[in-house]
């Protein structure tokens, strides 16, 4: 295992890499009887942390090597293990676990499966040879270029940023045609009322602002945690209530603005509702793309940002001008 990490492909399973030699004991034990069984059965490898099964080989806990030690040795392995452990699935990614410890800074993750029995053991020489120096800035330093590498650094070429960047602005591109394509289909509403037009900008640009805010905050969560089905509906829900809140808000200036401007109440509700369902809509697309993203095995950092500004527009065009066609028809 201390091989470097450039041999290893990033988005293959971390479950090939995985130690066996691993310390293990009992939540039966007491003190006493796991020091006695570790001395007639040592671990092969390093002894990083002390892994606490069931009969069943499912993780209940980890125990500190100190307070085995310190510990009496009629008290139970079940009253001093750490009952939350930080654990990789089974699924998890050799970038994914790199994630991991930047994130935490544990020497060794634990591999479990969906029924919580562990499989194995990844430790950090995975990614380096120097685990000796591994308080060294250095060794830090070249786990982050490693996830920054994959994330977005474009090795030194401007052509090389072009050509991976330029075909997600197409979605940028493409959503502004379409943006064009739509107006022109409300044509008769934007004539009957031209202040409609006036807003197009800031309707267009609050939504976009807060997609872009949701997609920040969707990035730094996928730091360390692998996304998954409960996990991306809950983040939704919350942005949506969220970004609901946030378009009132932004509405009912903008829907004041406009009576006090225009004295016109239709085109208040227009924006009232445009922004409010835009922004809330934006938000939600925001949230969800870079976990989608990540799912589907696309760079989160690079695509979701144009694919969710997009996406916005869209939205936030089609509703803001279908309110205005049904109110002012």
């Amino acid at each position: 295992m201390a091989t470097s990490l450039s041999r290893y492909t990033l988005n293959e399973p971390v479950t090939r890499h995985l130690h066996q030699d691993y310390a293990q004991l009992r939540a039966t034990q007491t003190v006493g009887e796991a020091l006695t069984w570790l001395r007639e059965h040592p671990p092969k490898g390093r002894v990083l942390y002390l892994y606490v099964v069931d009969e069943g080989g499912h993780l209940q806990g980890v125990v500190p090597t100190r307070r085995l030690l310190l510990s009496p040795p009629d008290q139970p392995i079940n009253d001093i293990m750490v009952r939350k452990v930080v654990t990789l699935p089974a699924q998890t990614t050799v970038l994914e676990a790199c994630e991991f410890f930047i994130q935490h800074r544990f020497l060794a993750f634990p591999v479990v499966d969906d029924q919580r029995r562990l499989l194995g053991v990844v430790d950090v020489e995975l990614y380096t040879d120097e685990i000796s120096h591994l308080g060294e800035g250095r060794v830090h330093d070249d786990l982050f270029q490693l996830v920054g590498v994959h994330g977005g650094a474009d090795g030194g070429s401007p052509l090389r940023a072009f050509r991976r960047r330029f075909p997600w602005l197409g979605c940028n591109l493409a959503a502004g045609i379409l943006a064009a394509v739509l107006s022109s289909v409300f044509e008769a509403e934007l004539k009957g009322a031209v202040a409609l037009a006036f807003f197009i900008p800031v309707v267009l640009n609050l939504a976009e602002s807060v997609s872009s805010q949701s997609v920040s905050l969707a990035l730094q969560a996928l730091h360390g945690a692998r996304p998954g089905a409960r996990m991306i509906l809950s983040k939704m829900w919350a942005e949506l209530a969220t970004g609901s809140m946030l378009g009132l808000a932004a509405g009912a200036v903008m829907a004041l603005v406009a009576l006090a401007w225009l004295g016109q109440g239709r085109v208040a509700l227009c924006l009232l509702g445009g922004i409010g369902g835009g922004v809330a809509g934006a938000a939600v697309l925001g949230i969800a793309l870079p976990f989608l993203l990540r799912l589907l095995r696309l760079e989160p950092r690079v695509a979701a940002g144009p694919v969710a500004l997009a996406g916005a527009d869209v939205v936030t065009i089609l509703l803001y001008l279908n309110l205005a066609r049904w109110l002012l028809a």
